[in-house]
């Protein structure tokens, strides 16, 4: 399998001195056509390159960074979200429902935590 570009690569050279040495072709021609081809074959090679880091990043599992930065700002944008004033506004009225009595209540249950136990933990 690697033979069969390395091949095709004498191939062209081949051709392209034989043209020069024919006359068909003068060597400006010559090294313009060989520097197109190599740039495209560049071209080719990244290409065939990033398709095959792409399968290898996919069948691994792993996640591209333009991926991981979107699902950054969604979840940020969903944490704003959260902290909207129409939220903070319902949770406001929901308190002022509360019966004053049951909250006096919940105070007097809890105790004062002692400073010594604080420090304990």
């Amino acid at each position: 399998m690697a033979k069969q570009p390395v091949n095709e690569v004498f191939s062209t050279l081949k051709s392209y001195a034989r043209k020069l040495s024919d006359g068909e072709r003068t060597p400006a021609e010559i090294a313009s056509a060989l520097n197109d081809w190599a740039h495209e074959s560049g071209q080719s090679l990244k290409a065939k390159i990033t398709e095959e880091v792409e399968a290898a990043v996919l069948k691994m599992g792993f996640v591209k960074r333009e991926e991981f930065d979107a699902l950054v700002r969604e979840v940020n944008a969903l944490k704003k979200g959260k902290k909207s004033p129409a939220k903070k506004s319902a949770a406001k009225k929901a308190a002022v429902k509360k019966s004053p009595a049951k909250k006096s209540l919940a105070k007097k249950a809890t105790k004062p935590v002692k400073k010594s136990a604080k420090r304990g933990l």
